[in-house]
This record gives structure tokens, sequence and C-alpha cells, in this order.
């Protein structure tokens, strides 16, 4: 008996303290009975001991089947376990911050084309062959900026590759500090216990130095990729002046071995990558130090006891209790939905999921012009970025109110994003700006309306007068009383070149009346609500559209507003 509790192993034995109700359920269970009893409640009590024969084979059977099931389901909960498995060990792989140097020293052409062309391609390498784990990356100059969060997909990252570059600082300066100081805070603010950081620069100091120091006391691991040559180059630094970048390798390693990381020149190959161990994401230390040692695991058996437990509880029915088990059986599976119908309710979805799943969706519209669909999609999501959006496709339908609002919506969510800052002033001022004034563009197309309609009426009449030969008399003169039209008392019959160019004038008419019908049927409703704008609307939505096209086109001058406006919010706040 003891060899076999000794193989024996539970996975939540506390619950074994249920097992302690037992002899209440055995007195419940006599309390009960005794007061149900039928005979006690029409008999005199001093009769039943004549009448009652006491225990019975049918009563104390159904106390031990009580009895027995509640035992299984404990036991059952308890996990009892007797055989261990291989358990694959999962380590959570340490995320890495990517810090590069945009300082005007990147210009220097000693790596050709320039250190910075050849640190973008690293950065691309990096990205394309790290095998997992969460990446970041930072621009630092005499400040450090964040370019991309942490995230599990490089490819995002790799969006900002290009535009990268020493002109998208505020300021220049070569602050490795600083840099080092804000990918600790990327780590921190990501909830990791660790990671590690990877800086591409061709110098450090004394400061970064310590600030090294102070990550690797965080379980921070500072690595360093040298970028240039001992020979160095010339380069024109951001106040103008001409100047050498050369690479020393000194100060970098010291910054490694402070930083408990490793240091590596840059390489045509990946040769310094896989030196500096990027390319494979490490397990943080307290991972390591948790699962060592840990390779097999205790299997659950419990639910073994399931089975006789289902049989036992047949038993707790009354009669025909047995065949509505059996028919519950039989028609729960025709009462469960369809996969198809499960999937359209999102059972197995959480609600940042559904989320996720809409701001996608609304973003797809969003490309394929279907303002109005963005906008059902994102009104469905309460977020900072849900809300711009939604800010950004009530713009492109020309709804200025709506779409400040939800720019205001996202900055209350958000303060200080600096998108939806930018559109919000844009769409502002497209709101504010009034139509021209009098004797401008729309006082021209009245009078052109004006003159259109003028030379209708005209040529109307003379259709009249050609098809109606009984407004004229018999020999072609007016009838009494009407009077002889213009043309009659000019030149006594209408002008032949003139009668063609109006009746070619009305054909024309008529051909682009058509025309725009047709147009009308075929059309978006987005496109016969543009055909519908005022001359005033239509330069507001194409000032926006404008406006919003020029963000995404540039992302370097993107970065670089972004930056500006993080630098001025630190010198506000004093930091």
């Amino acid at each position: 008996m003891n060899t076999l509790l000794n193989h024996v192993h539970l996975a939540r034995p506390a619950l074994l303290w249920a097992l302690a109700a037992l002899p209440l359920i055995a007195l419940l269970w006599t309390w009960r009975r005794r007061r149900s009893s039928v005979w006690r409640q029409n008999v005199d009590a001093h009769l039943l001991p004549h009448l009652l024969v006491a225990g019975g084979r049918r009563a104390w059977s159904g106390l031990a089947l009580l009895l027995l099931g509640w035992t299984l389901a404990v036991v059952a909960l308890a996990g009892p376990g007797w055989r261990q498995l291989p358990q694959p060990l999962w380590q959570a792989p340490a995320p890495l911050v990517v810090a590069l140097d945009l300082s005007s020293r990147t210009t220097a052409t000693d790596l050709p084309p320039s250190r910075l062309l050849q640190a973008r391609a690293k950065l691309a390498t990096l990205l394309r062959e790290r095998s997992g784990g969460e990446v970041a990356l930072l621009a630092y100059a005499d400040d450090a900026f964040t370019v991309a969060p942490l995230t599990g997909d490089a490819a995002n990252v790799a969006l900002y590759l290009d535009a990268l570059a020493p002109d998208v600082m505020p300021r220049d300066g070569q602050r490795a500090d600083r840099a080092i100081e804000a990918g600790v805070l990327l780590l921190q603010q990501s909830g990791a216990k660790g990671g590690d950081i990877l800086l591409l620069t061709d110098r450090a100091d004394d400061a970064a130095r310590a600030a090294a120091a102070a990550a690797k006391a965080q379980n921070i691991h500072v690595s360093v990729l040298g970028l240039g040559t001992a020979a160095g180059a010339a380069y024109r630094s951001g106040d103008g002046q001409i100047a050498r970048a050369q690479l020393e390798p000194d100060t970098l390693r010291a910054v490694a071995d402070a930083g408990g990381g490793r240091y590596a020149p840059v390489a045509d190959d990946e040769g310094d990558l896989k030196a500096l161990g990027v390319l494979t994401p490490r397990a943080s230390a307290g991972e390591q130090q948790r699962r060592e040692g840990e390779g097999l695991a205790w299997r659950d058996e419990g639910f073994w006891l399931l089975p006789p437990l289902m049989l036992l509880s047949l038993w707790a029915f009354r009669r025909r209790g047995v065949a509505a088990v059996a028919l519950v059986c039989v028609m729960l599976p025709l009462a469960m939905p369809a996969p198809a119908q499960a999937a359209e309710r999102n059972w197995w979805q959480r609600a940042d999921q559904r989320d996720q799943q809409r701001v996608a969706e609304g973003v797809d519209a969003y490309r394929r012009g279907d303002f109005q669909a963005a906008q059902q999609q994102f009104e469905g999501v309460n977020d900072a970025e849900a809300r711009y959006n939604l800010g950004n496709a009530l713009a492109r339908q020309g709804q200025y109110d709506a779409a400040i609002a939800a720019y205001d919506q996202a900055l209350a969510l958000r303060p200080g994003m600096p998108d939806a800052v930018a559109n919000r002033a844009a769409v502002d001022a497209a709101r504010k700006r009034k139509p021209p004034p009098g004797g401008g563009q729309q006082p021209q197309q009245q009078q052109q309306k004006q003159n259109q309609s003028q030379q209708s009426q005209q040529q109307q009449q003379q259709q009249q007068q050609k098809q109606d030969p009984s407004s004229k008399g018999e020999q072609g003169q007016p009838k009494p009383g009407q009077g002889t039209p213009p043309q009659d008392r000019q030149a006594g019959k209408p002008d032949p070149a003139e009668q063609a160019r109006a009746d070619a004038a009305q054909r024309e008419r008529m051909r682009q009346a058509l025309q725009k019908q047709q147009a009308d049927a075929g059309s978006t409703p987005a496109q016969r609500r543009e055909a519908n704008e005022t001359p005033q609307q239509r330069e507001q939505r194409q000032a926006v559209e404008a406006w919003m096209r020029r963000v995404p086109d540039e992302p370097g001058n993107l970065l670089r507003q972004k930056f500006q406006l993080e630098s001025e919010r630190r010198k506000r706040d004093g930091q």
C-alpha cells in the first residue's frame, strides 16, 4: 500500500479536505430521511416503533452510493496521477530593443556607400532572420525617440528603415546613454523581466558605460555593433563643419562589458549578428533558473474517475430518469449550433480580439474607398486608434464636425497623440475656411448658368416656330395681334447658320444629360456625393484629402514631426 501511495501524485492535494464533509453528509441524509417519511407524518409517534422496521438495505445503499460518489468527485478534482511524461520546456524569449545612431557621423563613407545605408541593410537582415521574440526600434542623436514599440511582427518595424536619416532628428548629437535609458524604459513598460539592447554606433562615452551598467543591474544586457572603420572618413556635422569620424572599438567594448553583452564590428555577412547572439532570442535569466532541471511532468489522470461517477449519478434520478438522461444526451448534439454559426457568433474570441477584427475590417474598407463602411466598423471600438481612424473616415466624407469630435475622443484616450493632433488641426482649418468673396469663381458660374438658360429659351422658341406652322398665315405671315419675331423684323426669316448652331448646342446638352444620368446610375455613393457638392465643399474636401495623402507618402516627414513634437513636450515637462 505504501509503495502504491508513493507512486501516486496529487496535482491539487488541498482539495482532499472536502472529504471531511462525509460525516456531515451522512447526518444530513439521516435527518432528511426521517423528516420525509410518510409514516411519521400520519402515525402517532408512540406507535412508530411497533410499525416500522429500522434500517433497511435499500435505504443504506442509497447513503453508500452518495458517499461513494462524493469521494470519487473529490479525488478526481484533486488530480491524481501515477506516471510522468516528457514535458516540452517553454522559455519566454527575451525582447530586443535596437538603438540606431542617427547623428551626422553616420553620413561618413568609410563603409561604402555610407554608414547609414550599411546600418539599414544590417537591420533589415536582423529583422528578417531573427527567429521569434519581440523587437523594438529606437533612433537617437542628442536624444532618443521611439520609432516602433515592442512588437512580435518584425515586418512592421522594417517599414520604417528607409525613412531613417539624420535629418529626421530634432538636434544633432550622440547621446548613447539616453538611448540605453530609453531602451530600458521600453522594456519595463512592456512588463518584461529582462531583455537585450543592441546599440549601433561608432563610439561611446563614460555616460553610456554607466547607463549600460545600470541596465545590467536590471537583467538587461547591452551589446554593441560597431559602425565604421579605424581609418574613418570625413563628414559634415549638423552645424556645417567638416570633421572626421573614426571607429573607436575600445569605448564600444567597454560599454558591452559594462552591460553584460558582446561587441562585434559590422561585417559583410551575418557573422557579426551571430557573434552578438541576436538572431536567436535567449531566454530570460528568471525563466531559465525557474525551469532548470524540469523535464518531466505528472499527468493528471483524474478523468478516469468520471465514468464511474456518471454511472452513480443515474441512481439519483427517479423512475424513468435513465431514459430521460439518454434522451438528453441524444438531443444535445442536435441543439448545438453549426460550426459556421458558432464562428459567426465569435464564441471563441475575446473582446479585444473582436475589436481588433473590426479595426482590421475598417482599415480594409478605408483603403478601398468605402468610408461609410469603415465608419461603421470603427464606431464599434472604443480605443485611441479606432477613434483616430473614425475621424479620418468622417473627414473623407466631409463630416468635419463629427471628425473633430472623434479626434478629441482619441486625444482623451491617449493625450498628445501626434497623428490625431495634426489631422485635427488640418480638418479644423478646412472647416473654418470661408467661401471666396463676391466676384470670384462662384458668381462667374452663376452668370454662365444664366446665359445658358437664356440661350436655351431662345432655342426652344425657334424650334417651336419651326415645328408649328399654324403660328403664321398661309403665306408665312404672322397672325394679327401676334407681332413679328425679332429675326423677322431684322431679316424676314431665321438665319440658317444660327439655327444650325442652336440645334447642335441643344443636341450636345441632351448628350451630356444622358451621360450624366448613366454615370449616376453606375457610380458609387461617394462619387454621387462629390457630384452634388458645392464649390466650397469640393475645395474643403480636396484640401483635406491632399493633406491626408501627404502623410503616408513621406514617412520621413512623419517621423520628423513626431520626434519634433516629442522633443518639445520633453522640454515643456523639464525632462
